[in-house]
């Protein structure tokens, strides 16, 4: 595992908007600057809202604004064994117990006050349950998730761009009712198998890491480093989305914004480069300092 190859890894259940973009443009950057490897991962775990078709024109944005990548494109859903074996060597060690609480009950348990969690948290409802209080809720026609018995462990670790962060890790889901493995088993077993030295990703996820280091630890795996980056948001503060109008790149050239001075907006707003001043990716990557990038989100103001 080198130190600084990095990943994008998208969901493709739509186009990449400016704030997925500013993201993916960071990842390469950082691995870039630092002659790491980029790797591109498509986490399409649902298969009822992820396409072929969104993978396509995500990737196809990737390319127009001027990100390369090493390697083949890795796609979550074609790893699913690789999961189901991760889950099956936890609970050979009593470290899996099925979940049948209904999403209404997980968050009226979550909002409930608990001393030794983080607000949200899952309290471990269902940790102790008996076989016969298991058969019970099967026979309601209850299909269980699959949580990790996590005993509200602590982890402390530091990011790049946040500093010492600690966090207590709840039970949280390795795999859905479903059967759908859940986010935070794929994606260390993945990191793992891409060699991922550094995770860059938005400050939205940054709750979930302590949870994911616990993973890795108890799997044995390499742990990467992380820098959680801000986000992008809109003018009246909130996250950005597609309500707040011409976000992608279809969108905004549809609004007279072409590839490049999409590039040269999210250099700018990285201090990378002048408001309107046209600028390569290459050019980006020859000024970029990790140390010097803002901390803050980015409005975007169009």
């Amino acid at each position: 595992m080198a130190v600084h190859d990095g990943r994008f890894a998208p969901s493709p259940t739509g186009d990449l908007h400016l704030g997925n973009l500013r993201t993916a443009l960071l990842a390469w950057l950082f691995a870039r600057s630092a002659a790491g490897r980029f790797v591109v991962r498509m986490e399409d775990l649902d298969r009822h809202t992820a396409s072929r078709v969104h993978e396509v024109a995500q990737l196809r944005g990737l390319s127009a604004l001027g990100l390369d990548w090493d390697g083949p494109v890795l796609r979550q859903s074609e790893r699913f064994p690789l999961y189901r074996s991760a889950i099956d060597a936890l609970a050979r060690r009593d470290l899996v117990y099925p979940c049948y609480c209904t999403r209404r009950e997980i968050r009226e348990a979550a909002a409930a006050p608990h001393d030794d969690l983080p607000d949200g948290a899952y309290p471990g409802t269902c940790r102790h349950l008996t076989d016969g209080q298991r058969r019970a809720l099967e026979e309601q026609g209850r299909q269980p998730a699959l949580r990790l018995r996590a005993d509200d462990a602590e982890v402390s670790f530091v990011d790049r761009l946040r500093g010492r962060v600690t966090g207590r890790v709840d039970d949280f889901v390795l795999r859905r009712n479903d059967g759908v493995p859940a986010y935070n088993l794929a994606v260390v077993i993945d990191d793992d198998a891409q060699h991922i030295g550094e995770v860059v990703r938005a400050d939205d996820l940054l709750a979930s890491t302590p949870r994911q280091l616990h993973l890795i630890s108890l799997l044995g795996l390499q742990a990467p480093s992380y820098a959680h980056v801000p986000l992008v948001l809109a003018r009246d503060g909130t996250r950005l989305a597609k309500r707040h109008g011409a976000v992608t790149l279809d969108e905004l050239a549809m609004a007279g914004h072409d590839v490049n001075q999409v590039r040269t907006m999210l250099g700018a707003g990285l201090g990378l480069c002048e408001a309107g001043q046209p600028v390569s990716t290459d050019e980006l990557l020859a000024r970029f300092d990790p140390a010097s990038i803002p901390t803050t989100p980015w409005v975007w103001r169009a």
